[in-house]
């Protein structure tokens, strides 16, 4: 059974940063859709950015642009997200997912527990 396990979440002052990692466990990276989803309180569900584990293909979400990376390291089956200059309304809970097939075409088919993101004003 594939498990996902996020950490790396906290309390930040705005303009901080922090980086988020996902341990992804029984299954090995191949040509995989896998990346970071969020849900603010109140809101809902809303993908953030995504990575395919072969050829590296990329997905940001218009407000993280410029400002959160995704990266993943096929060696140690882990997924990252380095967040830089963190808002307020980046506040939420981070999950990482894996999508069916090797983009977000289709519906996530693992998703793992969240790692809350609180960033102060």
């Amino acid at each position: 059974e594939v498990q996902l396990q996020a950490s790396g979440g906290g309390l930040v002052q705005a303009g901080g940063s922090l980086r988020l990692s996902c341990e992804v466990s029984g299954k090995t990276f191949d040509d995989d859709a896998i990346g970071w989803i969020r849900q603010a309180p109140g809101k809902g569900r809303e993908r953030v950015s995504a990575i395919n584990t072969n050829d590296g293909n990329t997905y940001y979400e218009d407000s993280v642009k410029g400002r959160f990376t995704i990266s993943s390291d096929n060696a140690k089956n882990t997924l990252y997200l380095q967040m830089n200059s963190l808002k307020s309304e980046d506040t939420a809970a981070y999950y990482c997912a894996k999508w069916i097939g090797s983009w977000f075409n289709y519906g996530m088919d693992y998703w793992g527990k969240g790692t809350l993101v609180t960033v102060s004003s």
